[in-house]
């Protein structure tokens, strides 16, 4: 009897044994899990796998990449050229463009028909026939065009006495003209030079009717760099003999006696110089004294910006020194394709409709 009490006592501390390693090896296999746990993913000390790290370091490295490829793009630009040069390309483009006021579009009487008056010098006159950029204007966008381009004419003067002849046909006094409403200046200034253009065109402004102008385009090549122009004046922002203080004098005057004519500056394209030593050096990296040739399209930015007129960029996403021997004549003059690409871009700007 005792013996098999025994026994008994003996099974029971057995099955008392086999609980409590059957707690331990659960209690192991806890921990197991947990290491496990925290090896596949799992941070114990916040409850967060730590794939959501990996994540959330993979959206920012992904953020970071996505912005530096935006600054180099922005850097190279948006203006496509792919189909048209040969070059497949971006540019950004410093369009800028403003409406007229509501108030002054109502001092003027619409006729029904878009008159554009352009003034310029040989990006306007070089082709007189339907290459040129005017022509390629009145041709696409079915308006009424006076092309009042006179060659090798510049937005400052030379000289503040008026003694250079090609000093009449500057954007400063042909816009003194237009506001004193009297062209006879530039008709008796033309029989100085051979070239009829002069004649013609002087006798087109004289006979225009400036209320039935719509728009006004100022559209002139480099010459004003090319000539050595001065840039400007910080003492007078209106001074003519500066390529910055003519423009400025000009579109106010304008501005003044013709508030319902909207106002566009268009930039020149890009173009070479003759160095010292003859030879052809880029316009964007050559100082001649006054400025590079960026430096005059900073003010061109600079004053329309200033008396609100719109701004059209030719300069970046046109030509430029891998593409310049497909768009150029010569150091500055542009071909036919070239005035239809400047054509299209200042009708899709300036009439987007």
């Amino acid at each position: 009897m005792s013996k098999d009490r025994d026994e008994r006592d003996e099974l029971f501390e057995e099955e008392i044994d086999f609980d409590e390693q059957g707690e331990e090896f659960e209690e192991d296999d806890r921990r197991e899990g947990r290491r496990a746990g925290a090896k596949g993913g799992r941070d114990d000390r916040n409850g967060i796998p730590s794939w959501v790290y990996i994540v959330l370091l993979a959206v920012i490295a992904a953020v970071v990449i996505f912005s530096a490829y935006k600054l180099i793009r922005w850097n190279m630009g948006t203006a496509k050229t792919e189909g048209v040069t040969g070059e497949s390309f971006e540019v950004e483009v410093l369009d800028q463009i403003f409406l007229l006021p509501e108030d002054k579009k109502a001092l003027h009487e619409d006729d029904g028909k878009e008159t554009i008056l352009f003034l310029g010098n040989d990006i306007l006159t070089y082709y007189k026939d339907e290459n040129g950029f005017a022509q390629q204007v009145e041709k696409k966008l079915g308006a009424n065009v006076i092309n009042a381009g006179f060659p090798a004419s510049t937005v400052a003067l030379k000289d503040a006495s008026g003694s250079e002849p090609i000093d009449a046909f500057s954007f400063y006094n042909v816009a003194k003209c237009i506001v004193n409403g009297d062209c006879s200046e530039l008709v008796q200034a033309s029989t100085q030079f051979e070239d009829s253009t002069y004649d013609k065109n002087a006798e087109a402004l004289a006979a225009l009717d400036m209320s039935t102008v719509d728009t006004l385009v100022v559209f002139y090549d480099a010459q004003d760099y090319i000539s050595l122009r001065i840039g400007m004046n910080p003492d007078d922002d209106s001074d003519p003999v500066t390529y910055s203080g003519a423009l400025n004098a000009g579109i106010k005057m304008i501005q003044e006696k013709y508030p319902f004519i909207r106002i566009v500056c268009m930039s020149f394209p890009m173009c070479y110089a003759y160095g010292s030593d003859g030879s052809l050096v880029s316009g964007d990296r050559f100082d001649f004294g006054n400025g590079r040739l960026t430096t005059y399209l900073q003010f061109m930015i600079d004053v329309s910006g200033a008396t609100g007129v719109s701004f059209v960029d030719n300069y970046y996403g046109t030509i430029h020194e891998d593409n310049s021997s497909s768009w150029l004549l010569d150091n500055i003059h542009v071909n036919a394709d070239c005035n239809a690409f400047m054509a299209d871009h200042f009708i899709r700007v300036i009439y987007p409709e």
